[in-house]
């Protein structure tokens, strides 16, 4: 047990990742030593983020906590935290299960945790964070929240209403990290089309990423968790003029059939649907769409997902994934509707719909095969250089493989790669 040592445990998405950079940026500026999911952690004290999106999500944070109690409970940790998402939604459900946490926050109080060990807050770590990414990309967090309540949805339940951060305070961030050596920027929030409409009744995501594109520095900018109601098309125009805004778009879809989108509480219908990816289309040639897609909502038919099987092959998205409805207590569809659908009824459509992307993908991969883009570095494997075009994001999408023995790369550098071969879902290149 290393006195003075914290180590961060971050599960779930960007999100809360940003949320534990902030927290271990203060306890570091208070004389702490921070460790980021270590493989073998070894502090005297331990922080969990966790994750309440999903059944799946919960358990696995459940999973880590008691994990972590136990270690306490056999002497190799003082003191255990827990903070996030699960934390926020279940705190008195966990305090009464799992005692041995020393104290349980939420996702906006977490910083009471600094003052909790008898330390401060130091005012000029504000609005910094330590990087627990490659030092070539970051994450930005532009909102919090979401006033969209989908039926099926508990992140407004956790998170409450939108807010977005005031537009200098983002600029200033991205500004402070270029000087720091960072190139890409992922920009998330639960939403980031409604960006500004709670400062003015606007929306301001195309001004916000035009001005973030004229930062010298700031080589690549990536947009995640779109939403297609009411979707700016202003956005569209700054993704085709600004050549260091990726052709890239995290748009989560849901659903087709008029049927599910209306159960759903979407607010968009089928041909609505058609015709924004249309635009998309038309307005960013090139452009790679990510999106989610849902099987088994409550009263989903036979013909729905028929008509979600016909709407994936027509999209062809570049980037796919797909999940079974879970029931989440104290969301609309939970308390209105029943998850009639069977387990493997779920499954089996889920199984299919994800066979049908995985052809889709393997068919986009090798079409690239010959041509030649702009690849970043993110890191030496084996054999192999591994990095990434401007369509895929850190983590989620496919990675190009650059034989080691070529040349010397430098991770965080951009080289022009020739394509070679493909995989399903990687490709492999040569620099040129």
């Amino acid at each position: 047990m290393k006195k003075n040592q914290i180590d961060f445990i971050t599960l779930g998405c960007s999100k809360n990742l940003v949320d534990s950079e902030i927290l271990m940026k203060q306890f570091e500026a208070n004389g702490y030593k921070c460790t980021h999911d270590s493989k073998n952690p070894q502090g005297e004290i331990a922080v969990i983020n966790t994750c309440g999106f999903i059944g799946d999500a919960k358990e696995e944070s459940i999973n880590t906590i008691l994990e972590f109690a136990d270690a306490k409970e056999k002497g190799r940790l003082r003191k255990l935290f827990v903070m996030g998402c699960l934390s926020q939604r279940y705190k008195a459900e966990l305090e009464k299960e799992i005692p041995q946490v020393d104290k349980y926050y939420g996702k906006f109080d977490y910083k009471q945790l600094l003052t909790d060990l008898g330390k401060a807050e130091v005012p000029s770590c504000n609005g910094k964070r330590t990087l627990t990414t490659p030092h070539h990309y970051a994450y930005i967090k532009i909102s919090e929240g979401c006033d969209r309540h989908c039926a099926y949805c508990a992140i407004p339940l956790i998170t409450g209403q939108h807010v977005s951060r005031p537009k200098n305070e983002i600029l200033d961030e991205v500004r402070e990290l270029v000087n720091e050596g960072v190139k890409e920027f992922q920009i998330i929030a639960q939403e980031l089309t409604y960006y500004g409409i709670d400062i003015d009744g606007e929306r301001h995501i195309a001004d916000l990423v035009s001005d973030m594109a004229d930062i010298p520095g700031v080589k690549w900018i990536r947009l995640h968790y779109a939403y297609p109601t009411h979707f700016p098309y202003e956005l569209l125009g700054v993704m085709r003029e600004k050549s260091n805004v990726c052709k890239y778009l995290d748009i989560a879809l849901q659903h087709i059939s008029d049927n599910m989108l209306s159960a759903m509480r979407r607010h968009i219908t089928k041909a609505e649907t058609y015709d924004l990816i249309k635009r998309i289309r038309r307005e960013v040639p090139g452009i790679h769409i990510r999106t989610t897609l849902m099987v088994g909502f409550p009263g989903e038919s036979d013909e729905d997902f028929n008509e979600l099987m016909e709407f994936t092959k027509w999209a062809r998205f570049e980037r796919m994934g797909a999940f079974a409805y879970s029931e989440e207590e104290g969301t609309y569809s939970a308390v209105n509707y029943e998850d009639c659908i069977s387990p493997e009824v779920k499954q089996e459509r889920l199984d299919r719909l994800m066979a049908l992307q995985q052809e889709i993908s393997s068919e986009i991969a090798a079409s690239k095969v010959g041509n030649v883009y702009k690849v970043v570095i993110d890191r030496k494997e084996g054999d192999y250089y591994v990095g990434r075009t401007e369509y895929s994001s850190p983590e989620v999408d496919p990675e190009v493989l650059i034989p080691a023995a070529e040349k010397r790369l430098r991770t965080g550098n951009f080289y022009d790669v020739k394509i070679t071969d493909s995989e399903e879902f990687d490709l492999y290149g040569s620099v040129l």
